[in-house]
C-alpha cells in the first residue's frame, strides 16, 4: 500500500473581481461580489511507496504548493481523493504553529504536542531539539525576535523529532545558511533511510536531484511530466529558457512599435 496516494484530484479558488469587505458595502454593491472559479489543480494523481521522496517543481502560481496543503490536510479538495498512510509532519509556513510572544522553549512544546507527541516524549526529545536547532543561546527568547533563518532550524528541528511516517516540506530549505543547509540534507537522507516518505517543494532542484527518487513538475495546474529527477528537471529548465526567449523577443516587437 503506498505511503501517499493521490487520486483524480482538483482544487478551485473563488477569485472575487472587487469584493465588498463589510456587510454594509455587500448590501449597497451587490454586484460586487462577481467571482469566477479558478482551477489551481485539475485531475492531479499519482503514488508514493513508503520510504519514497518526491519532489514536486513547477513556477510560482502552478498549484505545488497548494497541492502540499491538500497532503497535510490543511485544505480539502473540490474533486479526488488524497489516502496518506501514518503520522505526518509538516513544514508548510515558516513559524506555523509557533506563538510570537512565547519562548523557543514553549514553542518546542506547543509544537511537537501538534504534531501528536506527549509530553514525556517532549521531555525526552527536547535537547536533541535545541542541539540541532543550533539556537540554545536564543532558546528562552520570545520567537517574535528570532530571524528568519532562526525560525527555520526551530521548526526543522521539531519535525524531524517527532517520529513521522510523512515528511512534507514547502521550501523550508531555501532559508538558512549553505551549512545548516547541508546538515538539514543530511539528516533527510537518515530520515529516508529509516523508511520515512518524503515529499518536498522546491525551486533549488540541486537539493531534489540529491533527496528525491522522483519529480513531478506541475504546470497551470496540470502535471506536464514526472519521472528521474535529472531528466524532469532538464525537460523544465529547456522550458522556461523557451519560454523566457519568447517574452524577451514580444517585448523587444512591442518597443518598436511605440
Amino acid at each position: 500500500m503506498p505511503a501517499i496516494s493521490v487520486e483524480n484530484v482538483a482544487k478551485k479558488y473563488k477569485v472575487y473581481f472587487d469584493r465588498a469587505f463589510s456587510l454594509k458595502e455587500a448590501l449597497i454593491f451587490k454586484n460586487r461580489n462577481h467571482y469566477e472559479d479558478k482551477w489551481v489543480l485539475v485531475d492531479i494523481s499519482f503514488d508514493v511507496e513508503k520510504g519514497g521522496a518526491i519532489g514536486i517543481i513547477g513556477q510560482n502560481g502552478c498549484g505545488k504548493s497548494t497541492l502540499l496543503k491538500l497532503m497535510t490536510r490543511i485544505m480539502y479538495p473540490n474533486k479526488g481523493k488524497i489516502k496518506m498512510e501514518g503520522r505526518v509532519a509538516s513544514l508548510i509556513e515558516l513559524g506555523a504553529g509557533f506563538h510570537p510572544d512565547m519562548s523557543g522553549k514553549e514553542n518546542i512544546y506547543i509544537n511537537a504536542s501538534i504534531f501528536g507527541l506527549t509530553r514525556k516524549e517532549i521531555n525526552n526529545r527536547l535537547e536533541e531539539i535545541i542541539d540541532f536547532s543550533e539556537i540554545r543561546e536564543f532558546i528562552d527568547n520570545p520567537v517574535r525576535t528570532y530571524s528568519s533563518g532562526m525560525y527555520m532550524r526551530l521548526a526543522f528541528a521539531v519535525a524531524i523529532h517527532v517520529d513521522a511516517d510523512i515528511l512534507l516540506i514547502d521550501e523550508i530549505l531555501a532559508v538558512g545558511d549553505a551549512g545548516y543547509q547541508e546538515k538539514c540534507l543530511k539528516k533527510l537522507h537518515q530520515i529516508k533511510s529509516s523508511g520515512v516518505t518524503i515529499g518536498i517543494v522546491s525551486h533549488a532542484l540541486g537539493q531534489i536531484e540529491e533527496l528525491c527518487d522522483r519529480t513531478i513538475w506541475i504546470d497551470n495546474g496540470l502535471i506536464r511530466s514526472q519521472g528521474v529527477p535529472q531528466e524532469v528537471h532538464k525537460e523544465y529548465l529547456d522550458y522556461i529558457m523557451h519560454k523566457n526567449d519568447q517574452n524577451m523577443i514580444a517585448d523587444t516587437n512591442s518597443n518598436r512599435q511605440k
